[in-house]
């Protein structure tokens, strides 16, 4: 049960931050957000908010953002269309009740002859018996309602395709550097609250079972020199122990202010052969060093994770080594038996690898839409939307089989 806790609370956090940076950027441009979503699905729980619908679906594999423009409209009012019109005090058009009319008994109703919902912002026709063409200019803020459902209208200024490249690239570029966003607090909490790693060789904490403790190294030894080759930082020293597993290293530190030599012969790991003598960086706890940690962190990570991506390209990883859902659970599972910080830095790298996933060129993925507007910049005008929207439905379609086929791998290799 700990470890379904966790998996909802971290997969919710990156899908929450990711649709929140969509939300916030497409706000910022003026763009209308019909619906901020988590999960997928019929609706659990939902809230309207500043023109905002909030909803928690059923399904938790992942998360969206409606923007207006975005997707077709789903209403349309054709001339010869019986509607009614409730005005606000500015005698506007305030809402169009498309149907179930006679449960608005305030409502005129007339019979459409024209309407534009998008740039004039106007609907005229004549009322029942009436020869005479009224027309009426309709509220930027309009509601339609179906079937007592009310749907805000979407002039063109509200609408996705009506901003700059710069807007649109940046309100989709918003949801994976969220991810890296929330990967560098959680990494800048984790450095304030355990502490950050000196750079100097001093000890920290030793693993009972590691060879560091076995030769008699204490925490708090500052090493000078193994070897005699004198040791500047933690890294150089990490380097002569992994390089030099299995043989015995001669330790010159100090203690207390006394100086001494130890000698220690560091185990081989049996994964790969690297030398380790079981001990961690010493560290210390200020602001400023959390700061710099979170985004070493940060890089670090971005970093090992592109380097995974392109051995997959390359070949050097097969679609076998990739995981899902359940073996991205299966993980988890394992990191939080080992404590909440690891589940913290798991969660991080997770967030990063979500970011950097997103930014990928492919169809249906923040990247891939990212590409197209790249395209449209080179050529200066848009691609067809219904071109564009088939690209992305196959993309979505592959991605989908993509899926299924690792989580099937997935469920395999750690439930078969």
């Amino acid at each position: 049960m700990n470890t379904v806790i966790a998996f909802v609370i971290i997969f919710g956090a990156l899908v929450f931050f990711h649709e929140l940076g969509h939300l916030i950027f497409a706000k910022r441009a003026g763009m209308l957000c019909r619906e901020f979503a988590i999960g997928f699905g019929p609706k659990v729980f939902s809230f309207r908010w500043n023109e905002t619908l909030y909803t928690l679906r059923l399904l938790p594999l992942g998360g969206f953002v409606r923007v207006a423009g975005e997707d077709p409209e789903l209403v349309e009012i054709k001339p010869g269309h019986h509607i009614g019109l409730i005005f606000g005090t500015d005698e506007k058009v305030t809402k169009i009740i498309v149907n179930n009319k006679d449960k608005y008994p305030n409502a005129k109703v007339i019979e459409a002859e024209q309407i534009d919902l998008v740039h004039r912002l106007f609907v005229s026709g004549y009322e029942q018996d009436d020869d005479v063409l009224q027309t009426f200019q309709i509220d930027e803020k309009a509601m339609l309602v179906v079937d007592e459902q009310e749907i805000q209208i979407a002039p063109y200024d509200r609408q996705f395709a009506s901003k700059t490249l710069s807007q649109r690239a940046m309100q989709i570029f918003a949801g994976p550097l969220m991810n890296f966003v929330l990967a560098f607090i959680i990494f800048v909490i984790l450095g304030a609250l355990v502490g950050t790693p000196v750079k100097e060789p001093i000890l920290g904490e030793l693993t009972p079972d590691g060879a560091a403790f076995e030769a008699g190294l204490k925490q708090g030894d500052r090493v000078y020199a193994i070897n005699d080759k004198k040791i500047e930082n933690w890294n150089e020293m990490v380097q002569m122990i992994q390089k030099n597993g299995g043989k015995e290293l001669l330790f010159t530190i100090e203690r207390q202010g006394e100086q001494m030599e130890i000698e220690v012969t560091p185990k081989l790991r049996p994964d790969d052969g690297v030398g380790f003598i079981g001990v961690y960086p010493s560290v210390e706890k200020s602001f400023i060093g959390s700061i710099v940690f979170g985004f070493e962190k940060t890089y670090y990570w971005t970093e090992q994770i592109l380097v995974g991506l392109s051995k997959l390209i390359v070949g050097q990883f097969s679609i076998d080594d990739l995981s899902g859902p359940v073996g991205i659970y299966s993980i988890t599972d394992e990191v939080a038996q080992t404590g909440i910080f690891n589940l913290m830095t798991w969660a991080s790298i997770l967030s990063i690898n979500l970011g950097i996933v997103n930014l990928l060129p492919l169809p249906a993925l923040d990247g891939g839409r990212l590409l197209f507007i790249g395209i449209e910049a080179v050529r200066g005008k848009p691609i067809d939307p219904q071109k564009e929207g088939i690209v992305h439905f196959i993309g979505f379609a592959l991605l989908m089989l993509l899926m299924l086929v690792v989580t099937w791998n997935d469920i395999q290799r750690y439930f078969l």
